[in-house]
């Protein structure tokens, strides 16, 4: 068996044709779907994510802004800005690039973006509403995993989904969905013992921990579904997964390649969220 390949710039594509198709169908309305990304510091691989970000807005009919500060500002600034957007009509989704500088509390500026422009999924209020199966924004990153099951027509209910990780932006919140579409769902991590005893029961891996080779051939039963959330270097500097992509292939039924799977789908997410933001304000 060779597993099928779930595409993610193919499906990313699909859904953001519907997002350019929703956004216009608001501008007809005289709204245009705005999101506020907001930079500090110079950390060049979060430098290209705001730019890969605000290019993806553009490219679909969103509104970005983006917002660069140097290292120095103060938490209190930020804060300050944050309010703004908050308070900008025209701003529907507010996204604050993480890591923040070592001086600024992360979680604090996450709680100060307004629940109904916390496009990224983050805050204490979204992660409410994902427990409690309340309208809210997801977290991109699962929610596009999520998005990829839809895409092969897969049915979760009654499957044994093993989560590799555990963290808020990735591991929990993807338990949580899972347990929506009513999988059973085991969350391994560091301190699992025994990992290949449970990823062999396993009909859909998610592996997201952020090492290499975390889950290879021999703990994967076949015919399971497995994605893949990591993005590390490999000896040649070249990227891959947490997931022995070559190995794994030959067992599983379907797998997420790295890159072109889940990261296409985590910008993808963060534009529908944003238009849904938009949509709701304006309701």
């Amino acid at each position: 068996m060779t597993a099928q390949l779930i595409d993610g710039n193919q499906l990313s594509k699909q859904l953001r044709t519907e997002v350019a198709s929703r956004a216009q169908a608001l501008k007809s309305k005289g709204v245009t779907p705005g999101l506020a990304v907001v930079l500090v510091g110079d950390n060049p691989a979060s430098q290209v994510y705001v730019r890969n970000k605000v290019k993806a807005c553009e490219d679909n009919g969103l509104h970005s802004v983006l917002e660069k500060y140097e290292v120095t500002m103060t938490e209190a600034e930020l804060l300050a800005r944050v309010e703004t957007l908050n308070n900008d009509p025209a701003i529907h989704g507010i996204l604050v690039q993480l890591p923040l500088p070592a001086h600024i509390d992360a979680q604090k500026v996450i709680e100060a973006i307004s629940p109904a422009k916390d496009v990224d999924g983050f805050h204490i209020a979204s992660a409410g509403a994902l427990m409690t199966g309340m309208p809210g924004f997801w977290p991109c990153t699962p929610y596009g995993c999520m998005k990829m099951l839809d895409s092969i027509g897969y049915d979760l209910r009654g499957k044994h989904a093993v989560v590799i990780g555990r963290s808020n932006i990735v591991g929990k919140p993807m338990a949580l969905m899972l347990l929506q579409k009513d999988a059973t769902v085991t969350v391994a991590h560091s301190r699992t013992q025994n990992l290949k005893a449970l990823t062999l029961q396993a009909d859909v891996i998610v592996a997201a921990v952020g090492k290499r080779n975390v889950l290879t051939a021999d703990m994967v039963k076949p015919g399971a579904v497995v994605l893949d959330v990591g993005m590390n270097r490999n000896d040649e500097g070249k990227l891959c997964g947490d997931v022995d992509f070559e190995g794994v292939k030959q067992i599983a039924s379907h797998i997420t390649p790295v890159p072109g799977g889940v990261g296409p789908m985590t910008i993808t997410m963060l534009l529908v969220n944003t238009l849904e933001a938009a949509e709701r304000a304006t309701k």
